[in-house]
């Protein structure tokens, strides 16, 4: 099955409509969908290495803009849709202790957020309901995705084949490795604070 699913995202990643999926992933990941981007920015990379950087741009681009609608969310729908999604990453209890925490390192856990697997739609809600600073939530978000993106499609150009082959022979351990990663996450996001 797993083997099947890794063909078909192969099969996706060389398709014209691609770019756009990638985007769409990226822009909704930041705000309130679980699964990252990268589940496409890894085969469109291998696929098309020379392309590296037009999709780190769109998945940097697309995040970017997500995050600005999960800051919205935050500031604007807290009480009605922020709840809820806070609610579902078992966060909404915890709300005044990391509000506190936000008056005083609120950029350096967007960008943690921005730059390793840890759920980034909670810190885009909750520096909206905390009222981040919107400068620096912006740049701190820039500036992660960024780093983000644009390192893994340039490893993945750099040595894509052997990664590639990699994954293949290990795609089992791989998914496992991931998984185990997207729930550390959330779990993270639970227990952390």
């Amino acid at each position: 099955m797993l083997r099947r699913l890794y063909d078909w995202t192969m099969s996706l990643a060389a398709t014209r409509n691609a770019e756009r999926a990638l985007f769409g992933v990226a822009f909704v990941e930041s705000s309130i969908f679980p699964i990252p981007p990268d589940v496409l920015l890894i085969p469109m990379t291998l696929s098309a290495p020379q392309r590296w950087m037009r999709f780190a741009l769109l998945c940097t681009i697309g995040s970017v803009l997500g995050a600005f609608l999960g800051y919205g969310i935050g500031k604007f729908l807290y009480d009605s849709i922020g709840v809820w999604i806070l609610d579902a990453y078992g966060m909404t209890d915890k709300f005044d202790h990391i509000a506190d925490w936000y008056n005083t390192y609120g950029g350096w856990g967007v960008l943690f957020a921005a730059v390793t697997p840890f759920p980034y739609k909670v810190l885009t809600i909750f520096s909206g309901a905390t009222g981040l600073n919107i400068l620096v939530f912006a740049a701190v978000s820039l500036v992660g995705r960024a780093m983000r993106f644009f390192l893994v499609t340039w490893l993945l150009s750099r040595f894509g084949e052997p990664i590639r082959l990699f994954i293949e022979k290990y795609l089992g351990l791989l998914f496992t490795a991931f998984v185990v990663l997207l729930l550390g996450g959330f779990y993270a996001v639970r227990f952390v604070f």
